[in-house]
């Protein structure tokens, strides 16, 4: 139910197994239901958000793709019949809840349907809406309308032709609102996908407090408000604390500015600092000459762990004050122009690192993002050095703030070997020569002769290797606030322990596809602690794996059992199940798999469950029926005898083996090019097909 963005052969066979079966189910239900749209609303999630989950729908989601990707991607040419999109999604939502493929930490299906029911008549306004579609979609609309064959490759073109001419009528505002959408980057919100995070452990918030508490800088800023009071404290004309007032604050709340001889307040570093934080963080507000304290802010003032929380939000806000230039005899480093970016950079690689980061591998990496940001002149190798050294003062003032603040904690020791130059001596020639220089450059790899290139990666190994460097981590309270933007803008963040209240079969498939071993033993332990009576736990989690669908996720689902149980309960348990009538085939193939089962170890009757089983799941991995037949004949010309081995079996998967011998009978008949599916037609443009995009 999830894909990297690069696998785009393994998502489309899912997305035809899973469409093709939400289609036969629709119909039974007798539920509306649009194949290709189908497959429109599942290409959105994978492609144009952050994270790529199928199986999790929230109301941004549901918003998103009614009334921005499908206006945008999907184009309903004059006189065609039109697909109701929200009547399909809704039968997907309930076809996930029914094979127990939606994402446990989404909302419930009654919240989902409630959210296309909200926006549901909103979204023929939406497709009717010129400005918010694609760019090839507009054109293709604009050549139908004026009676243009679309699908005529001529026709389309001498279109265009006259278009570029200014011959051709046109919508130019829609247009110019299409150009500007393009341009300005304001596209769908997910649009790049983003790493998976691996799951974190935190304390229960009330734990939280404490820490959040004895923060400095919490201090400083309730200080700060409690001072400005509900009275207000005078402001100079250029809206500066007075020299009397910043002395007196400064000295309250111990900034250890040196106020000896100083005439403004602007000369103050850490009280300027904390006054734009406690601003950005809307704390206190300016008005009319005078700072005063927010009221509306008197109960986060109250709740440490909340006033934290915000305080670290504002960090994000204040590059002029952390790294503005305070005359006219400097100029800012890379950092001021990419500030944001950066810093969210950065405390997204440290979250969920098992390893402190040192300090010349996350260096390295920011500059990294730098030649990614800004294109380098001709310029020395001096000149160069220069400007990231400069860039390299100002993220240690972030990280100054940060530590202030208590968000990452910084020690000094030796690296991990984990952080050293990666060994990819056996990686093929295309990686290396796919890969940007600068990445080459960063895992030790570059191709190119560059003898600057060398000698950096030569210098930065001895860092690392020669002695003590600085080691920067994430604070548990960190690790909190940085989950929480995550979260925010959809990312991924697992949480251990938030699973405890998960349905058996979601449980098991979130820890299939995205926990690492250690964290599946920790939540699939919570879990059945949750549910108090181990031995009913137990059952619960085998029968969903029983009751599960999909063969293929299944078999994964009993994987995590096997592997995640501790004291090798998982394998006592599956070797039980290898007498199960039901999940013998799976129970053997997860022996097997896992080398705790040897075919002298089996009777001939188990062979020929384990035979059906892989050739069950060769069929799911292919994407159904769409695609078994081409992956059948790949099997060589012994796949005919497998299957009528198979066929033969006592595999309790009998509607499945019907349907392997008709795809056998078509696909070992002759060979011929791969079919396509029914509901799946092939115009480059409209609703019948998808829209190329390019």
């Amino acid at each position: 139910m999830r894909f990297e963005v690069e696998a785009e052969e393994e998502f489309e066979a899912a997305r035809g197994l899973l469409v093709d079966r939400l289609v036969r189910w629709g119909g039974e239900q007798g539920l509306p239901v649009d194949g290709f749209t189908a497959e429109t609303v599942l290409d959105y999630r994978h492609r144009a958000t952050a994270d790529g989950r199928l199986g999790l729908w929230e109301p941004r989601h549901v918003e998103e793709l009614l009334l921005s990707w499908l206006p945008q991607n999907v184009t309903e040419l004059p006189g065609e019949e039109r697909a109701e999109a929200p009547d399909t999604l809704r039968t997907l939502l309930r076809y996930l809840h029914a094979a127990q493929l939606a994402d446990p930490r989404g909302p419930s299906l009654h919240d989902s349907l409630a959210a296309v029911d909200k926006v549901a008549e909103q979204y023929p306004a939406a497709m009717a809406d010129r400005t918010r579609w694609g760019l090839a979609k507009f054109w293709a609309m604009t050549a139908a309308e004026q009676g243009v064959d679309v699908l005529d490759g001529a026709a389309l073109q001498r279109f265009a032709d006259r278009a570029r001419r200014e011959e051709a009528a046109y919508d130019r505002r829609a247009l110019d609102a299409i150009m500007e959408r393009r341009l300005t980057g304001r596209a769908l919100s997910g649009s790049a996908r983003a790493e998976p995070q691996l799951p974190v452990a935190l304390p229960q918030d009330d734990d939280l407090r404490r820490p959040a508490e004895a923060s400095t800088t919490v201090a400083q800023l309730r200080g700060l408000t409690e001072w400005a009071g509900q009275d207000g404290r005078p402001l100079t004309a250029t809206g500066r604390l007075r020299m009397a007032d910043a002395r007196e604050l400064a000295d309250r709340l111990g900034t250890r500015d040196e106020t000896d001889g100083v005439r403004s307040s602007a000369d103050l570093p850490r009280l300027g600092l904390l006054v734009e934080w406690a601003k950005k963080a809307r704390l206190v507000r300016v008005v009319k000459g005078r700072l005063y304290a927010v009221a509306k802010a008197r109960p986060l003032l109250a709740d440490p762990l909340q006033l934290w929380l915000r305080a670290f939000d504002a960090c994000f806000e204040l590059r002029q004050a952390l790294l503005g230039v305070r005359n006219g005899w400097h100029v800012e480093s890379m950092l001021f122009d990419v500030y944001e970016d950066v810093l969210q950079d950065v405390l997204n690689t440290l979250y969920s690192l098992p390893y402190p980061m040192p300090w010349p591998r996350l260096r390295d990496t920011v500059h990294l993002a730098y030649r990614s940001f800004f294109q380098f002149d001709d310029g020395s190798d001096l000149q160069h050095r220069m400007w990231f050294e400069h860039a390299d003062r100002d993220l240690r003032k972030a990280l100054d703030l940060l530590d202030d603040l208590g968000a990452i904690e910084r020690d000094r020791g030796m690296a991990d070997p984990v952080f050293l130059d990666v060994d990819l001596s056996d990686a093929g020639p295309e990686l290396l020569a796919d890969m940007p220089p600068e990445l080459a450059e960063l895992l030790g790899v570059a191709a190119t002769p560059d003898s600057a290139a060398r000698e950096r990666a030569d210098q930065r190994r001895e860092e690392l290797t020669t002695g003590p460097v600085e080691l920067i981590r994430l604070t548990e309270l960190g690790t909190r606030a940085v989950r929480q933007r995550l979260l925010a803008v959809g990312r991924d963040a697992p949480l251990i322990g938030e699973l405890a209240g998960a349905p058996a079969a979601g449980l098991l498939g979130a820890l299939a596809e995205e926990y690492p071993p250690d964290a599946a033993q920790a939540e699939l332990a919570g879990w059945i602690t949750a549910r108090g009576e181990r031995a009913d736990a137990l059952r619960e989690l085998t029968d969903a794996v029983r009751t599960t669908p999909f063969r293929t996720r299944a078999q994964a689902m009993l994987g995590v059992l096997l592997a995640a149980l501790p004291d090798d309960e998982g394998v006592r348990l599956v070797r039980t199940l290898r007498h199960d009538p039901q999940l013998a085939p799976l129970a053997l193939n997860a022996l097997a798999q896992s080398e705790l089962l040897s075919p002298e170890g089996m009777i001939d009757a188990e062979h020929l469950l384990v035979l059906a089983e892989n050739l069950l799941q060769l069929v799911e991995l292919a994407g159904g029926s769409g695609g078994a037949e081409e992956a059948l004949r790949a099997q060589g010309p012994d796949v005919r005898d497998a299957i009528a081995a198979a066929l033969d079996s006592a595999h309790p998967d009998r509607a499945g083996l019907e349907g392997l011998r008709q795809l056998a009978a078509g696909a070992l008949r002759a060979p011929s090019a791969r079919p396509g599916r029914a509901h799946k037609r092939r115009h480059p443009i409209g609703r019948n097909g998808r829209k190329r995009r390019g």
